[in-house]
């Protein structure tokens, strides 16, 4: 039976599976990979969110403790190797200290610049270290769309092509392309734009880490140039 548009009810559905099943070779390429990066993007997601939800916690709790410590090598013994972006930056804070205090001191602004460049240094480290995996979030949310467009222009070429195989322009050759087409371009839209918003989410969480962490590097800095002006260095 035909509709009054000339279209079978096969060449109007809208199942994603016959649709791909319909779809040219080069399309379910293109379709499989997108599926593929959405599916990986969504890992990421999921598994990002939770990771830096717990270090932002962690870090808080740890911070917290380190000020309320009355001994600062007492509470490096116990907690300065913890696997946390803040513990990492007093560890390298801790080196550079005793690196610096091993003799007498008679540059102190050396000393604190030292100080100052080895936790600065560890900061960077850690951020660029958490940030690595959300290169392909933003991998996905720029190159998807033009996937899914390359998707579309192969299917559209496929349609124009079965018009001239046919010798017929009516919208039961063309259509089945050019949904195919469509379609492809929708999967590369579904992996694109949550790629994009949680790529700018997370970076914006990843700002406030690193600026929570300069803040304890700049006030545990601060404890140590203290420590300088004292006559025993």
């Amino acid at each position: 039976m035909i509709d009054t548009m000339g279209l079978t009810p096969d060449a109007v559905t809208l199942s994603p599976l016959k649709l791909f099943m319909q779809a040219d070779l080069v399309v379910k390429l293109v379709m499989i990979g997108l599926a593929l990066a959405s599916i990986w993007t969504w890992t990421i997601i999921i598994s990002f969110g939770l990771k830096i939800a717990k270090i932002g916690k962690d870090n808080t709790a740890f911070e917290q403790d380190f000020w309320k410590a009355g001994d600062i090598d007492a509470f490096y013994k116990a907690r300065g190797h913890e696997k946390l972006p803040s513990a990492r930056v007093l560890a390298a804070g801790v080196a550079e200290w005793r690196r610096t205090t091993k003799g007498r001191v008679t540059d102190r602004d050396g000393a604190r610049q030292r100080l100052a460049t080895a936790m600065s240094s560890s900061v960077g480290h850690e951020i660029d270290t958490l940030s690595d995996r959300l290169n392909f979030l933003a991998t996905v949310g720029s190159v998807a769309p033009f996937v899914g467009l390359f998707g579309t222009v192969w299917g559209i070429m496929r349609s124009f092509t079965a018009i001239a195989a046919e010798q017929n322009s009516s919208l039961a050759v063309v259509a089945p392309g050019i949904a195919e087409a469509l379609f492809a371009t929708a999967i590369g839209l579904f992996a694109a734009i949550p790629a994009v918003i949680a790529y700018n989410r997370f970076s914006h969480r990843l700002n406030k880490l690193e600026g929570k962490l300069f803040r304890f590097s700049d006030a545990f800095h601060g404890e140590l140039s203290r420590e300088l002006e004292k006559d025993s260095f």
